[in-house]
């Protein structure tokens, strides 16, 4: 039997209008999603100004997109705009696009949106320069006062307090407008209020590290000696209120700054005169001695040079811990400010500041000292100054703030060595002492009577007439004895017969000392006689 070999199954062409349709098809897709622009979604606080199919989105007033629909969130917090857009806007969508709604308004920039309260308000989109693709946005409920791209300088002021500034108010240079207030908000960490603010070009230039800015909405009425100021800004400002900004002439001209610095909202132009400096450290400085008299702003001195302030007693932390009425010293708040000592105004001179102080403390004797500044108003002032007698030490921590040693001088030192030395009296003998000394006195007081007995005695004698004429008789005496001495000179006669006497006395006893040599050598001579004896003759020497 033969095997037949047969052909594979051709292509049929029935195929063909299948295969010809989902190419069709695939291709209508590609076009529709290469030509169809994208969709994205809004987030608003309310849907005022939103209508599903005619609320349209604007770029530079040309119409690039359409509301499609607009629901509530679920947690009813917001509502959210379902928005179709033009192709050609697909690469402006990014992080940083903006997008709020435009309606008629009337506030401190001016009045604007005037033309849809006949047309109808739109959505405005700005596109930003950031390199991450979105599709979610939240939009702004004011519009933005400067374009993203504006030249110039954003920068952030901080406020303890709102007063009459409000965002859309201008910012001043020199009584000229040189920008604008963005946006106005509450740091609820920090309890100040938070102004966004914008300097235009080329007025960015003449900030710096040292400006300040300060509030100068209404009139500032001032009365001196000098006689009667006033300062106002201009109408805007009186009326709306505003912002201005210059240098202190106090400090040296500051380094450039770049967009997001913050910097302090002072109230006043004489407050940024108060307060010149803008960083600075906060400390603890704890006393056990008296701390009346030592008053919020109350200076903090290095050997007489201002660099910081006190500002307030911390009571109140020493009571949440427990620790009053247990004689712990008394915590104190100051603030440092390096730019008072000319060694700059900026995070740079803080940290300096920080490290000399941490040195100080572990090596050099730095402590902290409570001083008189005023004897008559009796105001105490704190000083730190180096005491190299005092041990190193190591920095405490109060809270959240370093601790810097003190230690007591001037009149607190002196009154606690007064103290010690009248504990040390106290702890005398002064009672045997004075016993003692009682008896002494006594016994002074007996020997001084009789002392005075014995003068009175003899005042009593020399007041007496008898002894008044012991004088008299006494010279009367001495007379007489000269007289009687004067009859025995040698010239007189009886100094010349007393002379003659005592020749012959010498004779008598010369011859007596001869008979008793006489005797000693023979004792009998006195009954036999004796022969005198012959001279000696004297003999010659032999040859």
């Amino acid at each position: 039997m033969q095997a037949t070999v047969g052909k594979g199954r051709k292509f049929s062409a029935i195929w063909v209008i299948p295969l010809v349709t989902l190419l069709i098809g695939v291709s209508m897709v590609v076009h529709t999603w290469l030509t169809e622009g994208p969709t994205i979604t809004l987030e608003f606080a309310t849907a005022d100004g939103l209508e599903a199919g005619k609320t349209k989105v604007k770029l530079l007033n040309v119409e690039i997109g359409l509301v499609e629909s607009v629901s509530i969130k679920p947690d009813l917090s917001a509502v959210t705009a379902t928005v179709k857009l033009d192709p050609e806007v697909r690469s402006l969508l990014l992080d940083d696009t903006l997008f709020w709604i435009v309606r008629a308004r009337v506030g401190a920039g001016g009045v604007s949106g005037i033309s849809t309260i006949l047309a109808g308000a739109y959505i405005e989109m700005e596109p930003g320069s950031g390199s991450i693709k979105q599709q979610h946005f939240v939009g702004l409920e004011e519009p933005p006062l400067t374009p993203l791209d504006a030249p110039g300088l954003r920068l952030t002021l901080f406020s303890d307090r709102a007063g009459s500034v409000s965002a859309g108010n201008a910012i001043l240079y020199r009584g000229y407008k040189a920008g604008r207030i963005e946006t106005m908000t509450f740091d609820t960490e920090l309890r100040k209020v938070r102004y966004d603010i914008f300097i235009d070009a080329p007025f960015h230039e003449l900030v710096n590290s040292s400006t300040r800015f300060w509030d100068m909405s209404g009139v500032s009425l001032k009365a001196s000696a000098q006689g009667l100021e006033i300062e106002a800004g201009s109408l805007d400002t009186i009326l709306l209120g505003g912002v201005a900004f210059g240098s202190n002439p106090n400090l040296p001209l500051g380094t450039a700054v770049e967009s997001g610095k913050e910097f302090k909202l002072y109230s006043s132009y004489q407050k940024i005169l108060e307060n010149p400096y803008s960083h600075g450290a906060h400390y603890v400085v704890s006393f056990k001695q008296s701390l009346r008299g030592l008053v919020p702003g109350a200076p903090v001195e290095y050997r007489g040079i201002e660099f910081g302030r006190v500002e307030r007693i911390l009571i109140k932390e020493l009571a949440a811990l427990g620790l009053v009425g247990t004689g712990q010293a008394i915590p104190v708040l100051i603030y440092l400010e390096p730019g008072r000592l000319e060694v700059g105004d900026n995070p740079e001179a803080v940290k300096q500041l920080q490290q000399v102080i941490e040195q100080g403390v572990r090596s050099n004797g730095l402590r902290a000292t409570l001083e008189t500044g005023n004897l008559l108003t009796g105001k105490q002032l704190i000083s730190i100054d180096y005491f190299p007698d005092q041990e190193d030490a190591e920095l405490l921590h109060f809270e959240q703030y370093t601790v810097i040693p003190s230690i007591e001088t001037g009149i607190a030192r002196l009154e606690q060595q007064v103290s010690a030395f009248l504990e040390k009296l106290n702890a005398l003998p002064l009672e045997e002492t004075v016993s003692g000394a009682n008896k002494v006195l006594g016994e002074a007081d007996d020997t001084l009577a009789s002392l005075t007995a014995v003068v009175n005695s003899a005042n009593s004698l020399l007041s007496n007439d008898h002894a008044k004429a012991l004088p008299a008789e006494l010279a009367a005496t001495i007379a007489e004895l000269r007289g009687l001495l004067s009859g025995y000179a040698p010239e007189s006669e009886m100094g010349q017969s007393l002379g003659s006497s005592v020749s012959t006395l010498n004779a008598t006893l010369a011859s007596l000392d001869t008979l008793i040599r006489q005797l000693s050598i023979k004792p009998n001579s006195i009954i036999f006689p004796v022969a005198p004896e012959s001279d000696p003759i004297p003999e010659a020497h032999p040859k």
